[in-house]
């Protein structure tokens, strides 16, 4: 498995892609005017108390209140009942940490068990916890990386500490720079606490292209391509301090081709917001993304096998189980995902197909709940979401459907204005009526139509005026009283 991660940077929007064996595997965006606050910590006030949800809303100074849950005060609580009534009060000075990021009309969601990540280890100041990432499975390596940590940090820190994934077979010196820096970070932290005022950033989390190189880069990640100059400059120099085992795997691009259409991620990205997600053998994929869950159907296609249709849907399941888990991780779908595997009889063909999707998400960096197959040949998996999807990051519904996908016929609309004209005439003596709509409307109701519009015309013996309104979509249009 050979990667690469390619930077691309503008005032504009920083672009990070992840690219393994030469095939796009997910994308990161943050722009300028919309970034992030995943990770900033705030000093924010007590809105509201919701006793009924055990929660309470928090003003850290945005647009819209951020939720706080009871089970996200302190202390941490480890699944035990908290009340919110017992732990906060109204107008109370909260010193909180943004876990998502405000979704839709949702606020910002918060915690009080604040962390700060470094390379290598996540730091806890209210905490004693001692962790490692479930991740790393070796249990030796695990008890290693325990010892290591307990000595680097002895006797005088207050907190707690969790070891990354990315700290698997590490030497203790770089455990060491890691707990230096994530003192000095909770120190100067500290400091802002005691002195910031309500709705005051206490610490912001780095931007993406820099958190791009402390949480993104593994040991098989052979290049990290920048085309920026100047912010090459600042990544090696970040490098150099933070993650120097990096150091030398960062190059400058400096090509006049686009980076991102050097390795054709420009395609991937507009293929990625599609509905339907060909695969090799013929079969394809559909994805919808609705407000409670996503929803991927499986589909032979022209797919039809060389042996028998047991065989065929088998194959087809397998390769797309490789193509949904890349989808997933590409289009940051999550949430609730809902996914319809061809319906197969064999009970070990419907267990290597659920094997091979939990094999193809276990390089997913985000956290994915996979559930056994139902006998209909559904899986339901859960995907942690912390930020927007690829497509409400670059896409907004339609103005014309609404999000709805689909529109109204030129025939539907034209027996909605009979009935416009209709309602009208009852209520309002009008001379006439003025029909303003799209130019496929008119058409109708002057060609397949026009027995109707005339007859409608002697029934409420008035004239009708056709208009066509070229700015008009489809289902759009007025009827103007004479």
């Amino acid at each position: 498995m050979s990667e690469e991660i390619l930077i691309n940077v503008t005032p504009q929007e920083t672009r990070v892609a992840v690219v393994e064996n030469g095939v796009l595997q997910e994308l990161h965006i943050e722009r300028a005017r919309a970034r992030g606050i995943v990770g900033n910590i705030y000093k924010g006030k007590v809105a509201r108390i919701l006793p009924g949800m055990q929660a309470a809303f928090v003003d850290i100074g945005g647009p819209r209140a951020a939720f706080l849950h009871a089970a996200e005060t302190l202390p941490a609580t480890n699944g035990s009942e908290v009340r919110i009534s017992e732990r906060l009060r109204e107008g109370e000075e909260v010193v909180v940490q943004v876990m998502k990021d405000p979704l839709g009309t949702k606020g910002a969601r918060l915690t009080m068990q604040l962390t700060l990540p470094a390379r290598y280890l996540v730091y806890l100041p209210y905490s004693k916890h001692i962790g490692v990432s479930q991740r790393i499975g070796d249990d030796v390596e695990r008890e290693r990386l325990r010892n290591l940590l307990l000595t680097a940090i002895g006797d005088d820190d207050a907190g707690g500490y969790i070891l990354r994934t990315l700290a698997e077979t590490v030497a203790e010196d770089e455990i060491g720079q890691d707990i230096r820096y994530l003192r000095r970070c909770w120190a100067a932290c500290q400091e802002r606490i005691r002195s910031a005022g309500v709705g005051s950033l206490i610490h912001e989390e780095l931007p993406l292209a820099l958190r791009a190189l402390r949480d993104l880069v593994r040991d098989e990640t052979e290049k990290i391509r920048i085309d920026s100059r100047e912010f090459y400059a600042k990544a090696r120099e970040f490098a150099q301090e933070f993650v120097p085992e990096i150091h030398d795997r960062i190059d400058h691009y400096p090509g006049e081709r686009p980076i991102f259409d050097l390795y054709s991620v420009e395609d991937e990205i507009q293929k990625a917001l599609t509905r339907k997600v060909p695969l090799k053998s013929g079969g394809y994929v559909v994805i919808d993304q609705t407000e409670a869950m996503t929803t991927v159907d499986v589909n032979t296609g022209t797919y039809v096998g060389k042996h028998n249709l047991e065989e065929t849907l088998f194959k087809t399941n397998l390769e797309a189980a490789q193509a949904i888990a890349r989808q997933l991780r590409l289009r940051n779908l999550g949430g609730m995902i809902l996914i319809d595997f061809i319906d197969m009889t064999d009970a070990e063909h419907q267990r290597q197909v659920l094997r091979a999707l939990e094999r193809a998400l276990a390089r997913d960096r985000t956290k994915v709940h996979v559930s056994e197959m139902s006998p209909l040949g559904l899986v339901e998996l859960t995907r942690k979401r912390t930020r927007e999807s690829l497509e409400h990051v670059l896409c907004q519904p339609c103005p014309i459907c609404q999000g709805r996908g689909v529109l109204k016929t030129p025939q539907t609309v034209c027996y909605e204005i009979f009935r416009e004209i209709l309602r009208e005439a009852r209520q309002f003596g009008a001379a006439g009526y003025t029909v303003v709509a799209s130019q496929a409307v008119v058409d109708l109701l002057m060609d397949e139509e026009a027995t109707s519009f005339l007859g409608l015309q002697e029934f409420i013996r008035r004239p009708i005026q056709l208009k066509v309104e070229p700015t008009y979509h489809q289902e759009q249009y007025d009827v103007v009283l004479m």
